[in-house]
């Protein structure tokens, strides 16, 4: 049961590291763009659920008051969105920072396992995850790294977490056993 959850798990961060790896090559190829798709696509969501709060206070017969509050709120929270990217990216930035060093974390924990298992790969795990932790350092505090700096660096823990996964998914058969 375990070594099913295991893999399971291994193969979902190699699906969500190519995500990464598709997202990387975006932003390195066309970083504005992508900022301002975001921002937009972003305003639009919470603009439609506004207006959905809007409808849901009239259909409900005006009796949920702080609805048409909430819908106010959220539909001037996605005109900010729209027209202030850079807010977006700084927010897109931390959060982007924060997932690698928390993978990096987690990989580095992956480290003590291989470790204490006397597996030859436990120093490749090593390096691996302090270089995804310094990535992730590396976007939380460059507040003025370039968009393409960033791509660079999340298709970088792309294929890092790529190549961490696989040697997880190989070695819990040996493991577990």
């Amino acid at each position: 049961m375990w070594k099913k959850f295991l893999k399971k798990s291994g193969w979902t961060d190699i699906i969500i590291s190519l995500i990464f790896i598709l997202f990387g090559i975006m932003l390195i190829s066309r970083p504005e763009a992508i900022v301002s798709v975001i921002s937009i696509l972003l305003g639009a969501i919470f603009i439609v659920m506004g207006v959905l709060k809007i409808i849901d206070y009239y259909s409900n017969g005006k009796q949920d008051n702080y609805l048409i509050a909430i819908s106010v709120v959220m539909i001037l929270i996605g005109i900010i969105i729209m027209f202030c990217a850079d807010i977006i990216l700084s927010a897109f930035r931390i959060l982007i920072a924060i997932w690698i060093i928390y993978s990096g974390i987690l990989n580095l924990q992956t480290t003590i396992v291989w470790k204490d298992y006397k597996s030859r790969l436990w120093l490749l795990t090593l390096l691996l995850s302090i270089a995804t932790i310094g990535v992730g350092i590396y976007i939380l505090v460059n507040t003025g790294a370039i968009l393409q700096t960033i791509g660079v660096a999340i298709l970088i823990y792309g294929i890092v977490n790529i190549i961490e996964s696989f040697i997880f998914i190989k070695k819990v058969d040996n493991y577990l056993e």
